[in-house]
């Protein structure tokens, strides 16, 4: 694999300029939001308190608005232009904003300020959509991961911390002062930062521009909906938003009304939360082998559920009426709270490990051409589950529901929705079981995946040492590869389903049966035709003595039919595991190693007119070594 992790990433001009715009932006968005809120709280409050009530939900409304009218838009320009001129110039327009935004806080002119958040919410739509569809024309396959962790690590503490600056200056002697001057400069450095953006081209520049936004928003949906895994990735990730924005709405009056804290505790709970996701998020590299690894979404949700539920039950009993509200070291020494902030920071994690396996998706599986409009229309969902989501928790609490009581249901609808997009497309669920089997079994490393093409057909060819090989080389690799392989172990128990929703191809032998043989041949031949990628083992059997066997002349015959590039790899370390045949009769004996260190070493394609059965044994003998 390459070399570097996610953190490496930071040292690279062709992302640390693109998160220190995107960080900024989210950052000034919350210093400008919170500090209006506090403002409004404190002004009109001390003389209309429902009119304060009224701005402050008002505000709520103005600046998600802007998602639902213009991300069609957004998508389209996103699309048709150069994208880092682009975001400068949604820079320059934030810049502008905040210069307003400045005058509105000094003059305290609320009603300009309440105005301005509706710009701010729009120039936050303009950029929404580049914000994900550059990445991928900046950052290899490979990094996508570790680049989108960054991103909702950064989004997550901007948000954070400029939630916190925003409350912190507007409560200062002059704080109007200090938050116009903070906003200003926080503009500016943002703008400051894209000017080092690399050029990335537009994706589509002759793209025509609908500027009718209920018939160009429709249209984006439907788009979206054209590819089923990538609109099911788009409804996970609105999910995730649905339920993240209940957890969030909620945490004060869950803080305040259930476990007796006072603001202190409050901003405890959200950093945690906050530094939960960044830590999800980033795990998402180790965990994923830096690919896009969407086993690992299924593995998200379970972990929401499972501390979801553990937080109703970890909740106590409300304070008496009256009490007085604790701080943060005294909320921390009680019983039990270690157990509430131990929930709070694994619902963080498990939202992190959620999410960006499904970004990461999105922008691998969409056509370049259509990405960012792709993002626009998960923004408008995104919006839309949010605003059903505060719908729903209003009529449940209004029901007799407690904050509590609440949450479990979130934790509950979680798992059902879960089932449901798993059921609808079993690939997750595959992959999720294919990623515990090899990483619960072994330590895995592969080394030379770069030479399997990002397109096109090829063949892969592999020793065969046990029945986990086909599961070892499809958790490696990024694209999906239909695997030839005996019809008895196709029909595995629980492997079978692995390998049905893989597109494997059961195979028999022409005298075991003639007809799944030739049906076999007929099916890779349509894989290949279709541009994807088959693997073959082309010993025919697992290895009796760990040793190569002869490879048989079935893969001269794939490609005589079918010409493309055979890609020769090599399993190391597997011999002697349960699932070979070491001591006898697969899985017979009790397993005798845990947790094996393994590899798997893929060498250069070979062309299709050199690819005989004696070179590519040659090749993958070369690359096993002698370790079998």
């Amino acid at each position: 694999m390459s070399n570097g992790n996610e953190f490496t990433l930071l040292k690279q001009r062709r992302f640390l300029p693109f998160f220190i715009t995107q960080f900024l932006g989210a950052f000034n968005d919350n210093v400008f939001k919170n500090a209006l809120i506090i403002l409004i709280a404190f002004q009109a409050a001390a003389t209309d308190p429902a009119r304060a009530n009224l701005l402050i939900n008002l505000c709520a409304g103005l600046f998600v608005l802007p998602f639902f009218l213009f991300s069609a838009t957004a998508g389209q320009l996103s699309d048709k232009y150069e994208k880092s001129r682009y975001i400068r110039w949604v820079k320059l327009l934030e810049i502008i904003i905040m210069i307003g935004a400045a005058a509105g806080f000094i003059l305290h002119n609320v009603s300009l300020l309440i105005g301005l958040l509706f710009l701010m919410g729009w120039q936050s739509t303009l950029f929404g959509p580049v914000k994900y569809s550059i990445m991928p024309q900046h950052l290899k396959p490979e990094e996508l991961v570790g680049g989108n962790a960054w991103i909702e690590m950064g989004t997550n503490m901007a948000i954070l911390l400029g939630t916190l600056l925003g409350g912190l200056l507007i409560a200062q002697q002059q704080g109007a002062a200090w938050v116009a001057g903070a906003v200003v400069v926080l503009a500016v450095l943002g703008y400051l930062s894209s000017r080092a953006i690399p050029q990335a081209p537009p994706a589509a520049p002759d793209l025509k521009i609908n500027w009718n936004p209920a018939t160009e928003t429709w249209r984006i949906l439907k788009f979206t909906y054209q590819n089923f895994t990538v609109f099911q990735s788009v409804l996970g990730i609105s999910w995730f938003w649905f339920v993240g924005s209940v957890y969030l709405a909620q945490l004060p009056n869950f803080t305040k009304l259930i476990l007796g804290g006072g603001e202190h505790v409050v901003t405890l709970l959200l950093m945690l939360f906050a530094i939960g996701i960044g830590i999800g998020s980033l795990l998402c590299e180790r965990l994923s082998g830096r690919m896009v690894e969407i086993g690992l979404v299924p593995f998200g949700s379970i972990g929401l559920t499972v501390f979801g539920v553990d937080l109703f039950f970890a909740a106590p009993a409300p304070p008496a009426a009256g009490a007085e509200l604790l701080g943060m070291l005294a909320f921390l020494a009680q019983a039990g709270s270690g157990r509430v902030v131990a929930d709070i920071v694994l619902i963080g994690i498990f939202g992190g490990i959620f999410i960006v396996p499904l970004y990461a998706l999105v922008q691998q599986r969409s056509d370049p051409a259509h990405l960012s409009r792709v993002i626009a229309g998960n923004n408008v969902l995104n919006a839309i589950f949010m605003v059903a989501a505060a719908l729903i928790a209003v009529l449940l609490l209004d029901q007799g529901l407690s904050i509590p009581q609440l949450l479990l249901v979130m934790a509950i609808f979680n798992a059902a929705v879960a089932v449901y997009i798993f059921t609808l497309v079993p690939e997750f669920l595959m992959r999720f079981i294919v990623w515990i089997l090899v990483n619960i079994g072994y330590r895995l490393k592969a080394r030379g995946l770069e030479h399997i093409p990002d397109e096109g057909p090829a063949v892969v060819v592999c020793n065969h040492v046990s029945y986990m090989d086909a599961l070892v080389v499809i958790g490696c690799c990024r694209r999906p590869i239909r695997f030839v392989m005996d019809h008895q172990i196709f029909r595995i128990p629980l492997l079978s389903f692995v390998f049905r929703t893989a597109g494997a191809v059961p195979i028999a032998s022409a005298r075991e049966n003639p007809e799944i043989l030739d049906r076999a041949y007929d099916r890779v031949a349509h894989y290949l035709a279709d541009g994807e990628v088959v693997g073959i083992f082309p010993e025919g059997r697992l290895s009796q003595d760990g040793e190569i066997g002869l490879f048989k002349t079935g893969i001269e015959r794939i490609i005589q039919r079918t010409p493309v590039p055979v890609i020769p790899m090599a399993l190391r370390g597997l011999w002697g595991s349960f699932f070979s045949r070491r001591y006898g009769k697969v899985m017979g004996a009790f397993p005798r190693r845990f947790w094996s260190r393994i590899e798997l070493v893929v060498g250069e394609p070979v062309p299709p007119e050199r690819a005989t059965s004696a070179l590519l044994r040659e090749r993958v003998v070369e690359l096993r070594g002698d370790r079998p």
